[in-house]
Formats: structure tokens, C-alpha cells, sequence
């Protein structure tokens, strides 16, 4: 939303630019028909969907732990962000997404992914194979409102482990909520 609120901006002040110089010369119908669908447009339209997203952060942790223990690292990621979801529900929202910034979404993109795969990779090395009851979930990390998401740093696994002892675990880094949907953010744990 915030790049089609740009788009209708720099759109409305090139009309008014290019007719500034005779304020009686009408916009004419294209451009003024093109202003009216930027400015309405996504308004009511549904969010972008998010797949491989879970009703409740128990639910997430529970499907990141069966995918640990089959050792499923495919599944891991599926439960993770992809790039669509990241360039079009979570890129807008973050201020390094502003234009003076300069940040290409590619390079943020990019970034974000190999260090939540290097994460993911290490995490599946070390406790792939092993079977954790989970008993409850926590962060330990700030809550950030982005709008349209929320997300927690630093989520805590309550876990028994396969020999019956309490533990607690950072298995992943964060947890993207978007109302009823809870998907892992990153596998980068700080």
C-alpha cells in the first residue's frame, strides 16, 4: 500500500506540473481516470496470502518440531517467509523500505535469506533427527508493530526433550503475526 500511496503521489504532482503553466487546460480523462484507480486501488482488497501459516504461535512451534524431527529441512523453510511474501507483506512496512534509504528490496531480500538458511542449516545439523514435546512458547526479544504485522524477537521454545527434561530452546530467530496467521520470519537467531 505504502508504494501505490508513492506511485499515486509522484503521479498527482506530475499532472498538476505538466498543467501548472494553464490552470484552464483540463488534466484530461486518461490521467484523471488513472489518479481515480491509484487512489482507490487496494482499498478493501485483501492483504496478499500467506501460505504455510498456523492458527496460533503453539501451532508454528509444533510444525517447526515435527519438520526438525523428520529432519525435513524443506518443510523448515516452506514454514519460513519466501521472497513474494517478504517484497509484497513485509518489505513496505520497514523503513529501510523508504526511497531515501536506497535499499533495494533484491539486496534486503537477499540478505534476510541467506542468513535465515545458513541458521536453518545449523539448526538441522545439530537437532535434526531429535524429537521435542513442546510446552509452551515465549520471546524474549521486543515486539514490533509494523501495521498490518507484528513481529517478536527472539521466540523461546519450552520444550521436554526426548529424555523427559525441561529445556528451553531458540530454534528460530522471530515469528511474523498477521492476525490469525503465525509464520516463522527467520531461522536467525541473535
Amino acid at each position: 500500500m505504502a508504494g501505490l500511496d508513492r506511485l499515486r503521489d509522484q503521479l498527482t504532482a506530475s499532472v498538476r506540473a505538466r498543467h501548472a503553466g494553464n490552470p484552464r487546460r483540463p488534466a484530461g480523462a486518461a490521467s484523471f481516470a488513472l489518479l481515480l484507480v491509484l487512489a482507490f486501488a487496494g482499498c478493501g482488497a485483501p492483504p496478499p496470502p500467506l501460505a504455510n501459516t498456523h492458527p496460533s504461535p503453539e501451532a508454528l512451534a509444533a510444525a517447526v518440531l515435527d519438520a526438525l524431527a523428520d529432519n525435513d529441512r524443506d518443510r523448515l523453510a516452506a514454514l519460513a517467509l519466501d521472497g513474494r511474501e517478504f517484497r509484497d507483506v513485509v518489505w513496505p512496512e520497514l523503513p529501510s523500505s523508504r526511497p531515501e534509504r536506497g535499499v533495494p528490496v533484491s539486496y534486503a531480500w537477499a540478505d534476510l535469506r541467506q542468513k535465515s538458511s545458513n541458521a536453518l542449516r545449523r539448526l538441522v545439523a545439530q537437532w535434526g533427527g531429535h524429537r521435542f514435546t513442546l510446552l509452551g512458547v515465549a520471546w524474549d526479544g521486543e515486539t514490533t508493530d509494523y501495521g498490518p504485522y507484528l513481529v517478536h524477537r527472539e521466540t523461546r521454545l519450552r520444550l521436554l526433550d526426548e529424555t523427559g527434561r525441561e529445556v528451553e530452546m531458540h530454534l528460530y530467530g522471530s515469528t511474523l503475526v498477521r492476525g490469525e496467521e503465525h509464520k516463522v520470519f527467520s531461522y536467525m537467531v541473535d
